[in-house]
């Protein structure tokens, strides 16, 4: 995994290939909004965002969440969390400093399963979302299993929230499968221009 810079722009690549762009960051906003509509309202609200990025969908969920609000940030590569403290970090404000985040370097998925009832949204922005572009092991946060585990760390009426390269109707067959009410909303890359992204949002509907 590289970090590149031309211009202004800063590039995460992977085995040379094009993960992400701080030019391109319009979806995540919108996945931070979509998640946290329901959990800004609430008194002391409990987000996980997974996957770091270039924290633009952290800086976004900070901004709709209250001063009592706790953010857990859970980010598997140690470099990314480096690089938001460092070269990254004035390019989102740099959310990392922010009191209400917690940062874990972790697998999100051993989070998820180790964290029941604690969530009134999970933000998942990992990879290249259900069809995983990094590391195969990314799969299983959007398998069955997974997604039984996301279900069972949110709050009644809790909100999950998958970002996705593309739209999937499988994968919302399987959240539909694990409990979840699904919405599946699109949002441009930049503003409104960009390529067309797919945000899945799953409202746990436990009583």
């Amino acid at each position: 995994m590289t970090l590149t810079r031309s211009g202004s722009e800063h590039v995460i690549r992977v085995d040379g290939q094009h993960l992400m762009s701080s030019r391109m960051h319009g979806s995540e906003e919108a996945l931070a909004a979509l998640a946290c509509e329901r959990a800004r309202a609430l008194p002391r609200p409990s987000v996980l965002v997974g996957g770091l990025g270039m924290g633009f969908t952290l800086r976004a969920t900070l901004d709709l969440l209250p001063p009592d609000a706790t953010v857990v940030v859970v980010e598997l590569l140690p470099a990314v969390v480096v690089w938001n403290r460092s070269l990254l970090g004035d390019l989102a404000g740099h959310p990392l400093g922010d009191p209400r985040v917690e940062v874990e370097v972790a697998d999100v998925a051993a989070t998820l399963r180790a964290s029941a009832g604690r969530f009134d949204a999970v933000l998942l922005d990992v990879d290249n979302g259900p069809s995983a572009f990094t590391a195969s092991d990314n799969d299983g946060l959007y398998d069955d299993q997974g997604l039984a585990a996301a279900r069972a760390a949110l709050t009644p009426g809790g909100v999950l929230a998958v970002w996705s390269a593309k739209d999937d109707r499988r994968f919302q067959q399987r959240l539909r499968r694990a409990g979840f009410r699904v919405e599946v909303r699109q949002a441009r890359g930049h503003l409104n221009k960009g390529p067309r992204h797919t945000i899945f949002v799953g409202h746990n509907q436990s009583v």
